[in-house]
């Protein structure tokens, strides 16, 4: 059950996916338009939505006719093309800025967006959920720590320590995205 590198990997995996750091300065812009973020509610909102796609997720596909497999090595390609849009600073998926700070564009889609949501069921293909489950919540107590203290992280930071660190993660996740991809993919053939 408990197994701590699970943990580790899973929680890296969701750390680069979820891309908090990187979207510091989203969270500075919006805490600038609105006065104030709620930080605790959209944390516990990602949670709750990262928590049930994790559980419901495999049934949704099961549903449609899509095994885990299949879902892991299309998951792995999403995961491919946010690593390189950190790596190279493209930007594929992101919308625009929201216009409101509200939990809806915290909770989802920044934090418990497409990529997370793959990335979960990718993972559950490979580990046990208990240890999804931690790494969720480590995440989660992550996330909130820089949604509380966003401005000052920033400001310590600069935007080349942000830009660093994004690309840092980026190559991080593209080795995890050919590792998913290979795993996957015999079962398949």
């Amino acid at each position: 059950m408990f197994n701590f590198k699970e943990v580790l990997t899973a929680s890296v995996v969701l750390f680069a996916v979820i891309d908090i750091i990187g979207n510091i300065p989203l969270i500075i812009s919006l805490r600038e338009k609105v006065g104030h973020i709620q930080s605790e509610k959209a944390s516990l909102i990602a949670a709750v939505i990262m928590i049930g796609f994790l559980f419901l997720g495999d049934e949704i596909l099961k549903l449609i006719g899509i095994d885990i497999n299949s879902f892991a090595v299309a998951g792995s390609l999403v995961i491919l093309f946010l690593a390189l849009e950190m790596i190279l600073g493209v930007h594929l998926f992101r919308d625009e800025a929201p216009e409101t700070a509200s939990i809806v564009p915290l909770a989802f889609p920044m934090i418990a967006g497409a990529g997370t949501m793959t990335s979960l069921l990718s993972l559950r293909a490979e580990y046990h959920v208990l240890n999804i489950i931690i790494a969720i919540l480590i995440n989660i107590l992550f996330v909130y720590v820089i949604l509380k203290s966003s401005k000052y992280i920033g400001n310590k930071l600069g935007k080349s320590g942000i830009n660093i660190i994004r690309k840092v993660f980026g190559i991080i996740l593209l080795a995890i995205a050919v590792k998913l991809f290979t795993t996957n993919i015999g079962q398949l053939i």
